[in-house]
């Protein structure tokens, strides 16, 4: 059991704090860091939102105010100096702060994690709380706030944890969904959350170019091992034809994987840099976590990622040749 009140007291010696997530953020990082932010300014504390990428655009609608900011060294450095605190959401592995990872050690500011990823022992944090078992950091964030505050979370908070849990228990479908999230989300509604409208601009806005890119990745998954490994690539070029953003491709792994017979599957996406993003995600069938700690990578039992600096063609061979042996592997464990 987490000691919230515990926790707090870093927070209350704070007066100025950073809140950031990893990069590439989902609804989880974003949602936490807006509910945090929404409690924090009610308490009077001096904070602001820093991620190292661009926004997803279905995530405006809680940037009311331009809380969530891109970091920009020459308009955030000045700033950043000031910092007591650098509070840290879902970051799974702290290197995907990037950044801000180096101006957090370069003016020695304290570091929160909060996080329902595993971290080794030898975490880099100053103070790492982590619950394994919460569906999502957004369930940690709620319990947090309902620990240290009186009543009802106020609706700006709720829209972010709300956006959170939605989102990391894939709209409450995933294995992970408890009696905690409906309780979160019931509380949510109560205090005024459009859950319908927030499900609508996060899943049902898709661009012209996501769709395309979409359709291109449809007609060239390749299945392995009797159709149950499916997985597919995403190079500059298709992303170049399709006019798509990183954005754009988010949601897709998942996508993958409902398609029947399919229990795992692989998204390997060529970044600008050459580098390569994969994401896995798993039925529940087989765990993935461990090929992706192999490259580099980490995350849940059944959703996890990695980035690889390495060429696509390297990357596609090793990837592919580690999950069939894993999955093969595990196949024998069950037999």
């Amino acid at each position: 059991m987490i000691d919230w009140k515990h926790i707090n007291t870093y927070i209350n010696e704070a007066d100025s704090i950073l809140l950031t997530m990893h990069e590439n953020p989902d609804g989880d990082g974003i949602g936490c860091a807006t509910a945090m932010y929404h409690y924090l300014k009610e308490i009077k504390k001096d904070c602001r939102i820093l991620n190292v990428s661009l926004l997803p655009v279905e995530y405006d609608f809680l940037n009311e105010g331009d809380i969530l900011e891109t970091y920009d060294p020459d308009l955030h450095n000045v700033w950043i100096s000031t910092v007591d605190l650098a509070i840290i959401f879902d970051v799974g592995d702290y290197k995907r702060i990037r950044e801000l990872k180096t101006q957090i050690k370069h003016n020695n500011i304290k570091t929160l994690n909060i996080d329902h990823h595993p971290h080794p022992e030898d975490h880099p944090f100053t103070h790492n709380v982590v619950d394994l078992k919460a569906a999502s950091t957004g369930d940690m964030v709620y319990d947090y706030i309902k620990t240290v505050r009186n009543g009802k979370i106020s609706k700006p908070m709720a829209e972010g944890i709300y956006t959170a849990v939605m989102t990391d228990t894939g709209c409450f479908r995933y294995s992970n969904t408890n009696t905690h999230c409906h309780d979160i989300a019931i509380e949510c509604i109560e205090v005024g959350v459009n859950t319908t409208n927030i499900y609508q601009l996060i899943y049902e806005s898709s661009s012209h170019s996501r769709v395309s890119l979409l359709g291109n990745i449809l007609q060239n998954i390749h299945y392995e091992l009797d159709g149950e490994f499916a997985w597919f690539i995403i190079d500059q070029n298709m992303m170049s034809i399709a006019k798509a953003s990183k954005a754009d491709v988010e949601g897709f792994s998942d996508f993958v994987r409902t398609i029947k017979g399919v229990e795992v599957s692989m998204m390997i996406m060529e970044n600008e840099d050459q580098s390569c993003r994969l994401n896995f995600r798993s039925t529940g069938k087989y765990i993935i976590n461990g090929v992706a700690v192999e490259l580099g990578g980490g995350g849940h039992k059944f959703a996890s990622g990695a980035v690889i600096n390495n060429p696509l063609d390297y990357v596609v061979k090793n990837a592919v040749k580690k999950m069939k042996k894993s999955i093969l592997e595990q196949r024998t464990g069950l037999a």
